[in-house]
């Protein structure tokens, strides 16, 4: 495969380094917004908001046991 004069120019004086970061920091821009853009699985919500009991409760028994001394 060979590569056309502009190509090698701009390998040459590094443009086309430039211009391939640019293209991939756009497409991964456009991809982080979409991901934001995105709601939160209710699966996902339903063990957050597990975590957040289990944890409430070990901090209930760590209270208890503190008084209780």
């Amino acid at each position: 495969m060979t590569k056309s004069p502009e190509y090698a120019s701009a390998a040459r004086n590094g443009k086309g380094r430039v211009s391939a970061h640019a293209g991939i920091s756009a497409q991964l821009r456009a991809f982080y917004r979409s991901v934001e853009e995105e709601g939160i699985p209710d699966r996902f919500l339903t063990l957050l908001e597990k975590l957040d009991m289990a944890e409430r409760q070990v901090n209930n028994d760590y209270s208890v046991e503190d008084t209780a001394r």
